[in-house]
This record gives structure tokens, C-alpha cells and sequence, in this order.
């Protein structure tokens, strides 16, 4: 199963519509499927609602290409990765390593200096929590970047993500491979070749 994310950094997780459908899936995950990812806000519902994880605003919004060093090196998951890859961020909640650090059943897996916590999970590998966005479209960030202009939100423009820094130009992209990488890696090594075939 993958849990997405939503434009819900400045909400409080019980203040969500659907906060209480939402944690009955999370409970059903547990017992009824055998991986799940959670990506972006989906990755902070996770790490809260099982792991009883804070969120942190982070001002001003967290936007662009960021470099990532992979902690855990021999693990599946990375396997044709470089040591340090690269994905966009769009966000304005983060968590720490130290709060992942602090419960025995999570692991760091990729941390970025600039970023934070990109991929974490648990030691038995039933659930991954992903924060950065490697399944991007060349002009996500551009878009969302425009949105928010229109919005009057005066964001900041997307770091190493702009040749130049210029938006009139097109965005290069060093990211796909990561993202095709990682959720092939990810459907081949913890869900298809680990799921037993009685459930």
C-alpha cells in the first residue's frame, strides 16, 4: 500500500476531515498488508499515528533539488544508487533523526544536510516513510511555485532547481533515476519477493 501526501503542512493531524478514516487504514495496514509506503504528509501521518511522531513547522517552506547521503548502504532498497543522489523537496513540516533515532523500531535510511530525514522505516521493513518527492515531474516544483505566486504567498524560489536561478528556464532533471530506482527497488525487494504467500 502507498500513503500519499496533501497541502496540509500548517494542519493539525486531528483537525484533517478525514483523520478517522485515515487511521482505521493505517490500523488495517498493520494486519492486512504486508508493506506500505508512506510518502510525503502520508509519511508524517505514518510516523504519528504509529510512532507517535511530532511534526515540526519549518518557515520558510522547505523547496527545490537537495543532495542526499545514503546511511544504510548494503540495504536493498538503494541497491544501484550512487552514495549521495538526488530528489526534490516541497514542504513545510519536518522531523528530526534524533526523534527517529529515539524509537527502537525506526531506522534512518538517507538524511540530507540541507533537507533533513529523507527516507526512514522500520527495522522490519513492514513500513517505509519517504519525505522527499524523487517521483517528481521536471516542472512539480515550478508549478507549485507559480501556484503559491498567485496565491500571494511570496515563496522562496526552488533551490539548485532553476538553471541560474532563472524561472524562465527550463529545469534540469538528476532525479529520475533515483525515483524509478526506488520504487522499483522498493515493489521488488519488499513486497514481491518478501510477501508470503499465505497471508
Amino acid at each position: 500500500m502507498i500513503i500519499t501526501g496533501a497541502p496540509l503542512d500548517f494542519v493539525s493531524f486531528e483537525e484533517v476531515d478525514y483523520w478517522e478514516e485515515l487511521k482505521r487504514i493505517m490500523e488495517w495496514t498493520k494486519t492486512h498488508v504486508h508493506c506500505t509506503l508512506h510518502s510525503c504528509w502520508g509519511s508524517f501521518a505514518g510516523l504519528y499515528y504509529h510512532h507517535n511522531i511530532r511534526k515540526r513547522d519549518r518557515v520558510p517552506k522547505l523547496s527545490g533539488i537537495y543532495s542526499h547521503e545514503v546511511i544504510k548502504k548494503n540495504s536493498p532498497l538503494f541497491r544501484g544508487f550512487d552514495d549521495v543522489f538526488y530528489a526534490p523537496h516541497s514542504r513545510a513540516t519536518e522531523i528530526t533523526a534524533e526523534q527517529i533515532q529515539a524509537v527502537p523500531e525506526l531506522e534512518v535510511m538517507a538524511v540530507s544536510e540541507e533537507a533533513g530525514v529523507a527516507i526512514a522505516k522500520t527495522v522490519d521493513s513492514r513500513q517505509f516513510f519517504i519525505t522527499c518527492h524523487p517521483e517528481y515531474d521536471s516542472d512539480t516544483l515550478k508549478l507549485e511555485y507559480e501556484r503559491d505566486l498567485e496565491k500571494g504567498m511570496d515563496p522562496l524560489l526552488p533551490v539548485n532547481y532553476f538553471p541560474g536561478d532563472d524561472p524562465s528556464k527550463a529545469p534540469i532533471v538528476n532525479w529520475r533515476s533515483t525515483g524509478q530506482l526506488l520504487l522499483s527497488n522498493w515493489l521488488n525487494y519488499y513486497v514481491y519477493q518478501s510477501t508470503p504467500y499465505k497471508l
